[in-house]
């Protein structure tokens, strides 16, 4: 199992950054509110997908719309061979519930936060 670490934001100058390839079982914690962001990379030769999935997402709701499962987590498409992607995790706590699993074997994670 891999452990995405946070590498903190704050302050001033550069920092290292820790890098994670992810393996078939890998866990963040997100904390609410920080401005965490994921980057998945993806250094292998096609595309990989990735699922960002809180063990307690169920269902949200919204004004005017009806319920919506984030029970299957949040998908992100297949992100090509050399791409990256960069997933702001405020955008999408509905689905940061609870224990967070992040799959796609082979991507090389980073989450950055303040």
């Amino acid at each position: 199992m891999a452990t995405i670490v946070k590498t903190s934001m704050g302050g001033p100058g550069q920092r290292p950054v820790t890098e994670v390839t992810l393996t078939a079982t890998n866990v963040l914690t997100y904390e609410p509110g920080t401005g965490q962001v994921l980057i998945l990379r993806n250094p292998t030769a096609g595309a990989v997908s990735s699922v960002i999935d809180g063990a307690d997402g169920t269902t949200v709701s919204y004004p005017g719309a009806p319920n919506i499962s984030v029970a299957a987590g949040f998908a992100v498409g297949g992100i090509p061979a050399g791409g990256v992607v960069a997933v702001p995790l405020d955008t999408i706590s509905a689905y940061l519930q609870g224990a967070i699993n992040v799959t796609g074997t082979g991507l090389v994670a980073v989450l950055l936060g303040s």
